[in-house]
């Protein structure tokens, strides 16, 4: 059967094709297959590939194209969003203040981009927090611009301030259901890539901090189930 979808671009559908992979590395031509399920041709796939390489997306040997170290740090991220690393909340918050007097505005476009993936919310500018909770490191980008304090709230939650936990909730059980509706390897792709993207926006709290409902872990764990059948026939579709 064939399956179109005119909305995905060559470079976005092989992207998410290798942010799935582990390892991230395929062949032109399973690469090539991919993009025929959104109606892409051949040429224009193999043309994306060209200029993916050379603006150092992909890095290519042997016929294969693998991710670059900066997307395979994003991969890193993605997974995580899957299996997130967490620890007993105490109650602490991790506080992380611009305290840098001089900063271009690449170092300031830099630092907010790295507040968001380490799922850090603003309070105001300059003022960034979060539970602490997360098992991880704190980057050079962050320790170079800011300095970073422990501390509680006194007496009001911020949560709200830093995160639309409501709307957050909303698209996660209507991505769940559309993992349940998904028929077709297209669908199913542009599905589980939107899932793989909403993770990496999950604030990832602690318990105490979430409505009784909240849908993350069901939206994983549904999610897991999708992937393991979805991958095997991708796979087959691709010839591997």
């Amino acid at each position: 059967m064939e399956e179109r979808n005119s909305g995905l671009s060559a470079r976005s559908a092989v992207l998410s094709a290798l942010l799935g992979c582990h390892p991230p590395s395929l062949a032109a031509r399973h690469l090539v297959r991919i993009g025929e399920l959104f109606g892409i041709a051949e040429g224009t796939v193999r043309v994306a590939l060209s200029r993916m390489v050379a603006a150092g997306d992909l890095v290519q040997a042997d016929g294969r194209y693998t991710l670059s170290e900066r997307l395979l740090e994003r991969q890193a991220r993605q997974d995580e969003s899957r299996d997130p690393h967490v620890r007993a909340w105490d109650g602490t918050w991790e506080i992380a203040v611009v305290t840098a007097e001089r900063r271009a505005p690449a170092d300031r476009a830099a630092l907010r981009d790295t507040m968001t993936r380490l799922r850090l919310g603003e309070l105001r500018e300059g003022t960034w927090m979060r539970p602490a909770n997360l098992v991880r490191e704190w980057p050079d980008v962050v320790t170079a611009q800011c300095t970073l304090i422990d501390g509680r709230p006194r007496a009001t939650d911020p949560t709200p301030w830093l995160w639309d936990l409501d709307g957050w909730a909303a698209e996660a059980r209507r991505l769940e259901g559309a993992l349940g509706r998904a028929t077709g390897l297209a669908e199913g792709f542009l599905v589980s890539a939107a899932v793989l993207r909403h993770l990496l926006k999950d604030p990832l709290l602690p318990p105490e901090l979430l409505p009784a409902d909240w849908p993350g872990e069901q939206l994983r764990a549904r999610y897991d189930d999708f992937d393991r059948g979805f991958r095997r026939v991708l796979l087959e579709h691709i010839g591997m």
